[in-house]
């Protein structure tokens, strides 16, 4: 007979544990385990009864590339990689208020014309839902509403009749499975009920899309299991005091990753950007210390954005090091090269550096203008109007190459930069396309720094400031 018991799981990794603590031995959160009830009886032997024999089939051969559904708002199809496939699960994530319900009703209002889309909450009420379609201007689209929170009654409700082509759940930390003693939200519930929707969408054909909340770290709440049951994964970014939005897929089996989508929030709900690097540099003075235009990729795209520093005297004992939309330890090895390979005393100063405009960068390739901006903001020099700065930095200071030259290159000619300083090609020679750009190669920070002034005035100007 089976014996009921119960275990403590956690909510942030999905570890389990016999007894309760106040800390998670996997993942070092407090307060984060919770008891659930578990059926341990022993799973029965196969036995002799025999299963159907499956297909093996050889690596050659052709296959048809998956049909797209596009929505028609491009920023949206540029993340999912050209639109939804028939099928597939998609787990959108980000911060309460970011936009996620306004975006997904969006999108489900502009493939409602092409199919039937069901868009179910288990947050709001229906007359909220059309209160929203009303405010967006979305109150004439032929979107199908619903409120429930059951997986087996929305389960049941998509069998009937001829399958939707879109269905948007909002969220699936409200959803339940009711074979299941734990409380909406937790890992036992979120985990079975995402697989029980995303089963029911590959078996009847319709695309799914699943919104999921965020941890205070930043990760989909829930277990990171359930990043492996969908197809796609897209994060929304951004800061809500900031009216820019950033949608980037971590996860995408139909598409390449890290590609990003940039949205505006206006008073009509997200509105798509198309030239995001005259966004971000809408506010740029070319006259001013401590700021260098960096030259990035995003997915498949040049993105150009403006990295500001500022050195300061610090009046502790310990110099603060603030970062915002980069990663600070990386800045603390720009910061150790800078004073260990050139000189530079900035050990006893604060260092604050901002990336404008609310985006998160993550490649290596933004260390030389970070160390452009910062040499520039110690020495009170503006870096060279018009530049462009893109490179990595290695540990005995040398400026390494990245790829996608080429197309950083074009971009900022593009916006009107007629000068780059990159990094020097030691190998063969480097491709960098005809754009009209003067470029300026270097292969190591203290060609860098002789931009701004001679290395030992420089010197002189950090240890003054120390």
């Amino acid at each position: 007979m089976a014996k009921n018991t119960s275990r403590y799981v956690c909510q942030e990794c999905g570890a389990s544990h016999v007894k309760w603590s106040g800390q998670c031995e996997s993942c070092q959160a407090w307060n984060s385990l919770s008891e659930e009830a578990i059926n341990e009886a022993a799973p029965k032997s196969l036995g002799a009864a025999r299963g159907r024999r499956i297909t093996i089939v050889g690596i050659a051969g052709g296959s048809e590339k998956p049909p797209r559904r596009i929505s028609g708002i491009g920023e949206f199809d540029r993340v999912t990689g050209g639109g939804l496939v028939p099928g597939s699960a998609l787990l959108v994530g980000g911060d309460p208020g970011i936009g996620k319900s306004t975006v997904m009703l969006q999108a489900a209002a502009a493939l409602s014309g092409q199919m039937a889309v069901i868009y179910i909450s288990g947050e709001e009420a229906i007359d909220q839902l059309r209160m929203r379609a009303e405010r967006l201007g979305l109150a004439e689209s032929s979107v199908q509403l619903a409120a429930a929170t059951s997986v087996r009654d929305i389960v049941t409700t998509l069998d009937e009749g001829e399958a939707p082509g879109l269905v948007v759940i909002d969220s699936i930390q409200t959803m339940f499975v009711d074979n299941l003693d734990s409380a909406p939200g937790t890992v036992s519930q979120v985990r079975a009920s995402a697989q029980e929707l995303v089963r029911q969408a590959k078996r009847r054909g319709f695309t799914v899309i699943l919104v999921g909340h965020v941890t205070k770290e930043g990760q989909i709440a829930g277990p990171r299991v359930m990043e492996h049951l969908v197809d796609t994964v897209l994060y929304f970014e951004g800061e809500r005091s900031h009216q820019f939005r950033i949608l980037r897929a971590v996860k995408n089996r139909f598409g390449p990753t890290d590609e990003i989508g940039v949205f505006e929030m206006t008073e009509r709900g997200l509105m798509e950007v198309t030239n995001p690097s005259a966004l971000f540099l809408g506010e740029h003075r070319g006259d001013i210390n401590g700021a260098a235009v960096f030259a990035g990729i995003e997915g498949t795209r040049p993105m150009l954005v403006e990295i500001q520093t500022l050195i300061a005297p610090s009046a502790l004992g310990t110099p603060r090091r603030a970062v915002v939309g980069w990663d600070s330890g990386r800045l603390s090895m720009v910061l150790a090269v800078l004073e260990t390979r050139c000189g530079l005393a900035i050990g006893t100063n604060d260092v604050f550096l901002n990336v404008a405009g609310g985006l998160r960068i993550g490649e290596p390739a933004a260390d030389l203008a970070v160390a452009a901006a910062l040499i520039s903001s110690i020495s009170g020099v503006p870096v060279p109007p018009n530049t462009v700065v893109f490179g990595e930095i290695g540990l005995s200071g040398e400026a390494r190459t990245v790829s996608h030259t080429p197309a950083r290159l074009k971009e900022a000619a593009k916006l009107g930069f007629t000068n780059a300083i990159i990094p020097k090609n030691r190998g063969k020679k480097r491709n960098t396309g005809n754009v009209g750009i003067n470029i300026r190669e270097i292969e190591h920070l203290a060609d860098l720094l002789a931009l701004f002034h001679p290395p030992s005035k420089i010197a002189e100007i950090g240890g003054r400031n120390g």
